[in-house]
């Protein structure tokens, strides 16, 4: 996932996706009691969606003290490890919901109704302790540091209900704008001052916007970073949000994508929509490892096995592999294409997506100073299984002009060296 060298899985060959982002999930389950008092457990909820907590009880704050269990939640420790040794380089801290123990009805999924904040009054600081003191826990013992921490997931959503099949926690706007400003007081207590306090995961492009705009202008000011979820798909104002966000000075990322189209050309047709109208500075998809076409690799959470890989993965890899950091997207021409240019090396990445119809695709640099003449390198994937992240230095450049042949359902990336703007 991390690493851009090839991997071996099942006797095959891939590409390392060259993934930078981890997000690390707070977990909000523990099986101990408090003074009679237990988590209770929705009936629709697998094992493998309760994730360990750290603070067992509300009788300590001290993260040395016996209310805390640091050898919790160790097999998603590992993986930070294993990612950062890989080459994540961005770590965020995110809550779907608090400790059960600050939960209304001691229930981490939700709720009774999912419309009612299920998150204690007199426990909003200490949601924001929470995190903060796994934030500074790890600078100081896991060897690195969260880049950033978001209280919240999808907030606002109806279905964070007692019933549901995971964790969740509906929260209030007005109550989203105490707990983030209590949670920039206890990250800078605790010696965190460059830890971006972000907020707030909404589902949707709309309700992000709706969201952030609600938000008290206390909380806007903490925000560093506006988070959002792909969910509306081909829907919603992406260009809005990307105009509030700006004009307010804040990171965008889109924070979590997902879908259950295995052959990756709705990832790649939201994700050409992202880059053109909500400009996001980091795209994170949900699970790549998961159930049918979830996942980018399918595997069984319940069993702890993998399986066959969808297209879909190939299908990032064309973007991941190719639009690294410090790249700047630019107008790509047209929908179905993503440019992205890196001024240090510069080197212009295209990427296109083609749909239903084969064709030649023809492309014009006659915008840019300086293009070379010469043969260019291509990978491509076709969804039907065809070919998946093929190379080919076959193509050519002749007066700032190529074209290429796109059979449907395909997405190739090409590379251009020595373009200046």
């Amino acid at each position: 996932m991390f690493t851009t060298k090839s991997v071996a899985y099942q006797g095959a060959t891939l590409p390392g996706l060259g993934l930078t982002i981890v997000r690390y999930n707070a977990g909000a389950c523990t099986t101990n009691t408090i003074g009679g008092d237990a988590m209770v457990v929705s009936p629709n909820i697998s094992p493998t969606r309760q994730i360990e907590g750290y603070w067992l009880d509300w009788y300590s704050a001290d993260p040395s003290s016996a209310s805390w269990n640091w050898y919790a939640d160790s097999a998603q420790r590992n993986l930070l490890w294993k990612a950062r040794d890989r080459g994540a380089t961005h770590f965020e801290l995110f809550s779907n919901s608090p400790m059960w123990w600050m939960c209304y009805n001691h229930n981490p999924s939700g709720s009774a109704d999912g419309v009612s904040d299920n998150l204690q009054s007199w426990n909003y600081d200490q949601h924001a302790v929470y995190l903060a003191t796994i934030a500074k826990y790890a600078r100081d013992h896991w060897g690195f540091s969260f880049t950033s921490v978001e209280a919240f997931n999808e907030p606002m959503s109806n279905w964070w209900t007692a019933t549901g099949t995971q964790e969740g926690c509906h929260v209030a706007v007005s109550t989203q704008s105490t707990v983030l400003g209590n949670l920039r007081t206890e990250l800078d207590a605790r010696g965190l001052t460059s830890t971006v306090v972000a907020a707030s995961d909404e589902t949707s492009y709309d309700l992000a916007r709706s969201t952030f705009n609600a938000l008290s202008t206390a909380a806007r000011g903490v925000v560093g970073k506006v988070n959002v979820h792909g969910y509306q798909y081909g829907g919603g104002r992406r260009d809005l949000l990307y105009d509030d966000v700006h004009a307010a000075g804040k990171v965008l990322w889109n924070s979590e994508y997902g879908e259950s189209d295995a052959s990756g050309m709705s990832l790649a047709s939201n994700l050409n929509l992202d880059f053109r109208w909500l400009h996001p500075t980091a795209w994170v998809y949900w699970q790549v490892l998961d159930g049918g076409g979830w996942g980018l690799i399918q595997a069984d959470e319940a069993a702890g096995t993998t399986g066959a890989v969808n297209p879909k993965y190939h299908v990032l890899a064309q973007y991941s592999r190719h639009i690294r950091a410090g790249m700047t997207i630019i107008d790509g021409g047209e929908s179905n294409t993503v440019a992205a240019y890196d001024p240090a090396a510069h080197k212009l990445v295209l990427v296109t997506a083609n749909y239903g119809t084969a064709q030649w695709i023809t492309y014009d640099l006659g915008r840019f100073a300086t293009v070379p003449d010469g043969a260019i390198p291509r990978w491509c994937t076709q969804t039907s299984g065809a070919e998946l992240y093929g190379r080919h230095v076959d193509t050519n450049v002749s007066g700032r002009r190529f074209w290429s042949w796109f059979p449907a359902n395909t997405v190739q990336t090409f590379e251009l060296d020595g373009v200046y703007r």
